[in-house]
């Protein structure tokens, strides 16, 4: 399971243009992978650019790679993601990850939460009960 210090460096590492669509390219091509050389063509990237920038999603644990014969293949890791998913949202909905998360088959911006679930309506860890300070409403 990720911890705060694996969540953040999986977000340091894809808060960057090249290092996003990298990842984005290697899950599209999961789960053979691709060699660096395509990947850098399709990202018109230099190969000791995209050294550097897959060298930091390695660090992540969200691309790993594989030698096969001269070329070197790299590989999303969907779990590495799967893993900053869950590390986020299992706080969700004060503890109900689950009524927080999109349903099957409906998209991906409407969730519970969004509508208003009864798991939603307690008040987000650190900040304090309904009314306290900063609340607005009669009396406030």
């Amino acid at each position: 399971m990720l911890d705060e210090t694996g969540a953040l460096a999986a977000l340091i590492a894809l808060a960057q243009e090249t290092r996003l669509r990298a990842l984005r390219t290697l899950l599209h091509a999961f789960p053979e992978g691709m060699p660096a050389g395509r990947l850098g063509a399709a990202l018109g990237c230099a190969p000791s650019t995209l050294t550097f920038h897959l060298r930091q999603l390695q660090e992540a644990g969200l691309v790993e790679s594989r030698r096969q014969g001269a070329s070197v293949i790299y590989t999303a890791r969907p779990a590495g993601l799967a893993g900053l998913t869950t590390y986020l949202t299992e706080a969700c909905c004060n503890g109900r990850p689950d009524a927080c998360l999109p349903d099957a088959g409906r998209p991906a911006s409407a969730s519970r939460c969004g509508e208003g679930a009864p798991a939603c309506a307690g008040p987000v860890p650190g900040e304090g009960p309904p009314g306290g300070p900063g609340a607005s409403g009669p009396g406030q």
